[in-house]
């Protein structure tokens, strides 16, 4: 039976082995449910030694994560966290948070040090996953611990320490080279795909962007695009939601040459300029138009088969490569970090050699200079 115990005791028991059990309440769990704490010993003075030990180290501190294990503190980050993120990514991370709740089981969270954050990572290489994976799961990883560092759970974050994962260079991102721009804005057929794919290369707009847009998000001659939603995929099914982040809520102007394809696709009575052909007043499903746009540039001799986001990538390139201010690229395409702008660049081969050129013209032609003097030195040597 209970044994009368002094407030701050806890409740107190003898079991039917003769051990004493001591059980308190030591705060709550991430979901708001109360966590006990059992100390169990052959004698009740070691067991009120027990409790006194731990709330010492408590107090002071340094228990460091002792009664969370992995899992429940992956789930309390992630409900803080999936509201800051849009609904389809919240599906990829959900994909990633249960593999990485699978792997670690109910270990506790203070347990988990760099080594087995870098044998988790080389599985997934093992497995062929792609770099993407491996990045977002190491991504994630960081995020939970760092915010377990933050609020007092654990001392220090192990994925901070552990190895990345050196994998092979990253494939560089594709995009259509000027000939096949030219190709495609000349031979696409006048018709709702052939419209769509020139506006996408003329104005970077996302895939997400251009299937949610209504006939109102165009203007009536076809000058501008107001970019003021996009699909989401919710359980494979697409719907409409926010732009993929704040700065993607533009204007977009559209260049002359291809105003035509905005107006053209301006005028419709349906709710979308790209509507289901299933449910009336829904918008297409992404794999839809990806099918149609992957048959158009196959009809096309000389023109790669590549992605619909590929026409974003190309539209970037070639802004930059025209002399375009990154940062005015960066409000076009409605990028939230200037980097990722700089990331999609692309270095095309006539470029590169344009630029050679004019520093041969500055350098080693007569007058040129100290610098040219020496190239024409060697050159003459």
């Amino acid at each position: 039976m209970a044994k009368r115990r002094s407030k701050g005791d806890g409740s107190i028991h003898k079991l039917k082995n003769g051990s004493w059990q001591i059980q308190i309440m030591d705060g709550y769990k991430p979901d708001g449910k109360r966590k006990y704490k059992t100390f169990t010993a052959p004698k009740l003075e070691d067991a009120k030694r027990m409790k006194r030990e731990y709330e010492s180290r408590r107090d002071a501190g340094m228990l460091v994560a002792m009664d969370y294990t992995f899992s429940e503190w992956a789930d309390f980050w992630f409900e803080h966290h999936k509201n800051r993120v849009s609904v389809t990514t919240q599906e990829g991370y959900s994909y990633t948070l249960r593999n990485l709740k699978a792997y670690y089981g109910r270990r506790k969270l203070s347990e988990i040090k760099a080594y087995d954050i870098e044998q988790y990572l080389m599985k997934l290489v093992r497995d062929g996953k792609s770099g993407s994976t491996v990045a977002q799961s190491r991504g994630m990883l960081f995020q939970i611990f760092r915010m377990a560092v933050a609020n007092d759970i654990l001392m220090k974050n192990p994925v901070a320490h552990a190895e990345k994962i050196r994998r092979g260079p990253p494939k560089p991102k594709d995009a259509f080279t000027a000939d096949e721009v030219r190709k495609l804005m000349k031979e696409l057929p006048e018709d709702k795909i052939g419209w769509s794919i020139r506006l996408m290369l003329a104005t970077g707009m996302r895939t997400q962007e251009l299937l949610a847009l209504e006939p109102r998000h165009i203007a009536r001659d076809g000058s501008s695009i107001n970019i003021a939603q996009a699909i989401v995929m919710e359980k494979g099914s697409p719907t409409i939601g926010p732009t993929k982040t704040h700065t993607s809520l533009r204007t977009i102007p559209v260049p002359e040459t291809v105003r035509y394809c905005a107006r053209n696709l301006r005028d419709t009575d349906c709710t979308f300029i790209w509507e289901s052909p299933r449910v009336e007043g829904k918008p297409v499903n992404p794999s839809y138009f990806r099918d149609h746009f992957r048959e158009y540039l196959k009809a096309i001799e000389g023109v790669r088969v590549l992605t619909p986001h590929c026409c974003r990538h190309t539209y970037v390139t070639h802004m930059l490569a025209l002399g375009v201010d990154p940062k005015t690229v960066q409000a076009l395409v409605g990028h939230a970090e200037i980097d990722m702008t700089m990331y999609y660049a692309h270095a095309q081969e006539s470029s590169k050699q344009d630029a050679i050129s004019r520093y041969d013209d500055a350098f080693s032609a007569p007058g040129g200079g100290l610098f040219g003097n020496v190239i024409t030195l060697v050159k003459s040597g």
